[in-house]
């Protein structure tokens, strides 16, 4: 499917749905701690899909009251959804663990198998199968796992054989969720566990884990965000949790900041959350945006918004979106700190510079990130290279270009954000779905 979008300007007040993030934390969670755990408005999109059903193959079972439900398709009733786990001794799959396309899944799951005393296959599609997880598969060895990518490659699939018995470990987390892959998992090994991290970005995601695990009253020590010491032996706890908006969806409409003669308001979001993402708002804010947090919500209104350099190390996700900003704010935006961005569903750096370069964008791309400079962008037909942030960026950079932009592959916002095209038509814009 593509997308055929017209310069439209933004008015109304949409709610945000819930994050990926701790979606898929609260599944993992929830798989590993005994009895029934309740997930309220969990995402229901197709890599939280693909992660439930990753956990029903190492023993959770699930009930879903929109059992029906597709990621794109209307919800009955609010999601919610009843996870029976298995209580720190997750089964031995009886088939491959295909996560499709969601590589949170995988870096989580490696270690939900090496708790297992047995062999699991773990693999995904054609852009998992890129992904590399060589670091956590050299960081579970120590702790009493065996490994093995099998192409050979440091990517997926992946032969995973337990039991992890805890020990001390590094690990490389330029991607964090490594280390917070060993943080969910470390705690049900029967020995306590030592882990140093290195070169970590995306703190927040770590921190989240983190606020997971003091939930669940989990005991570990760190010192700062460089090394951890685990207590061995613990166990999860069954809970019951409202799943919180998701801040990195969020971010797309801020290009309501930069869109002419645009107004809305985003409602759900909570500022003491620790997602990584919130702090787009503070950026956008310095770089000279209307965005104001109210009682009704977000509220983000046009305005003329100066370039800046941003270190987006935290916020990786958020590079394609401050990529099409950079070409509507005044004077240059460097994006920088954000070499992992390359190392996502696509090499985001690379794309967002050809795409945009496609539509007039006056861009370069840097080892770490790219730099941006005033563009006029013209509609044309892009490619979203099957990217679901890439998607949703071009988008919104259509909704500002001159001319009608078509982006190709738009079915990839399904991953995180099937709602996306319904949200922009409720907030007027202009945009029809093309069926190829």
């Amino acid at each position: 499917m593509d997308m055929l979008i017209t310069p439209s300007h933004l008015r109304g007040e949409i709610a945000i749905p819930a994050s990926k993030s701790h979606t898929i934390r609260a599944l993992v969670i929830a798989t590993l701690a005994p009895g029934r755990s309740i997930l309220h408005a969990p995402l229901v999109s197709a890599d939280t899909l693909s992660c439930r059903a990753s956990c029903a193959l190492f023993g959770a079972t699930v009930h879903d009251n929109n059992v029906e439900a597709q990621p794109a398709a209307p919800l009955q009733a609010p999601p919610r959804w009843e996870i029976a786990g298995t209580a720190g001794t997750p089964h031995q799959p009886q088939d491959i663990v295909d996560v499709g396309n969601s590589g949170t899944s995988m870096n989580f799951l490696i270690s939900t198998a090496g708790l297992i005393d047995g062999y699991s296959v773990l693999s995904g599609d054609a852009q998992i199968k890129r992904r590399p997880v060589q670091p956590l598969l050299a960081a579970l060895q120590p702790l009493g796992v065996t490994t093995h990518a099998l192409a050979r490659n440091g990517c997926p699939p992946v032969l995973v054989q337990g039991r992890m018995r805890g020990g001390v470990t590094q690990v490389q987390s330029q991607i964090s969720q490594y280390l917070s892959s060993l943080l969910l998992h470390c705690p049900l090994a029967p020995n306590d566990t030592e882990i140093r991290a290195l070169d970590l970005a995306e703190k927040p995601y770590v921190e989240m884990t983190l606020r997971w695990l003091d939930k669940q009253g989990i005991q570990y020590e760190q010192v700062g965000m460089e090394q951890f010491r685990v207590k061995g032996n613990q166990t999860f706890k069954p809970f019951d949790e409202q799943i919180p908006a998701d801040f990195s969806s969020a971010t797309f409409f801020l290009c309501g900041a930069v869109i002419p003669d645009s107004d809305i308001i985003l409602r759900g979001l909570d500022f003491n959350d620790p997602q990584g993402d919130k702090a787009i708002v503070t950026m956008l804010q310095a770089m000279g945006g209307s965005l104001e947090q109210t009682d009704q919500g977000l509220h983000v209104r046009s305005s003329q918004v100066r370039g800046d350099e941003l270190d987006l190390g935290d916020t990786p996700d958020a590079l394609p979106v401050m990529a099409v900003i950079g070409c509507l704010a005044e004077g240059t935006t460097r994006l920088r700190n954000v070499a992992h961005a390359r190392f996502k569903e696509t090499d985001r750096i690379a794309v967002m510079r050809q795409e945009l370069r496609a539509m007039g964008a006056d861009i370069d791309e840097h080892e770490d990130g790219l730099t941006i400079r005033t563009s006029r962008l013209h509609g044309t037909t892009v490619d979203s290279h099957h990217d679901h942030r890439i998607a949703m960026a071009l988008c919104m950079a259509g909704l500002a270009a001159q001319g009608t932009t078509v982006v190709k592959h738009i079915e990839a916002v399904q991953v995180t954000f099937p709602q996306f095209p319904d949200l922009l038509r409720q907030l007027g814009a202009e945009v029809r779905i093309i069926e190829i």
